[in-house]
């Protein structure tokens, strides 16, 4: 497992970008805390980070790489228009998806909706130049603490994760839930 900086993943990207393609499980900065993610087309590796998380049944949200892939995979409704027109924040919005191939299905278990971000973090170009979304969720097991250092990184986490993308401690909190298609808002 190695520790990249901002700087390395440019200079590295082509690298990078095909560790990622085939499957990488990586942990990255947010505009709120730290995710673990992977391709979220690869059903092997979006399992490998159940596994990790200790989490096999609930959905992962994903992030997108642009508001057009929102309008082509996922049922924008007027209100879901006027939410798409806030990203990036730190909001995950929930639709209903439209195209159940748009990503691994047990990335949604199944399920008729998935949470989708745009981050407002420099991290949301990676993602643009990557052109396929990512697994996004807290980089920690489920029920504990999510990570917002490399000091409080769980070590079951660390062993299990390719990369990490560092830039030091966050201060932020996981991004507010937005459930466009339930017409809900949830703080967490």
């Amino acid at each position: 497992m190695e520790i990249l900086t901002k700087a390395e993943l440019q200079s590295r990207f082509t690298e990078i970008a095909e560790r990622i393609s085939r499957g990488a499980i990586f942990i990255y900065p947010t505009d709120t805390i730290y995710g673990i993610g992977c391709n979220a087309l690869d059903e092997k590796a979006v399992a490998k980070i159940r596994k990790l998380k200790e989490r096999p049944t609930n959905p992962f949200s994903i992030i997108v790489p642009s508001k057009e892939w929102i309008t082509e995979n996922c049922m924008v409704t007027k209100e879901g228009k006027e939410w798409v027109a806030k990203l990036p924040g730190s909001y995950t919005l929930i639709f209903k998806l439209k195209k159940k191939n748009a990503i691994a299905k047990s990335v949604h278990q199944g399920e008729e909706t998935i949470g989708v971000r745009i981050p407002d973090h420099w991290f949301r170009t990676v993602v643009r130049k990557l052109e396929f979304p990512i697994v996004t969720t807290s980089a920690n097991r489920s029920g504990k603490a999510f990570m917002t250092s490399l000091d409080d990184l769980d070590p079951k986490i660390k062993e299990g994760v390719d990369f990490i993308i560092y830039e030091g401690e966050k201060k932020g909190r996981p991004s507010k839930i937005v459930n466009i298609v339930e017409g809900k808002v949830k703080e967490r």
